[in-house]
């Protein structure tokens, strides 16, 4: 086997063995990013909802309000 032959093959598996640790720590951040992001919603989720049920109660009693009655300045 030459030189040349058994360098390549070195360099292939270090580049091999890089990317799998790579590919490994990037499906680390992804699961770790995923629960991140189910626990933020489960934490938010009594806040969205009381905004949402106070701005239907803001339309409503928007809704229900008379503008005011124009005055004839003749």
């Amino acid at each position: 086997m030459s030189t040349w032959i058994l360098v390549w093959f070195i360099l292939a598996l270090l580049s091999t063995f890089a990317l799998l640790a790579f590919l490994i720590g990037l499906a680390r951040q992804g699961l770790l990013l995923g629960r991140t992001a189910k626990r933020a919603q489960d934490e938010l989720q009594p806040i969205v909802s009381q905004i949402s049920s106070e701005g239907q109660r803001a339309a409503s009693t928007a809704s229900n309000l008379k503008p005011p009655a124009r005055k004839n300045r003749s």
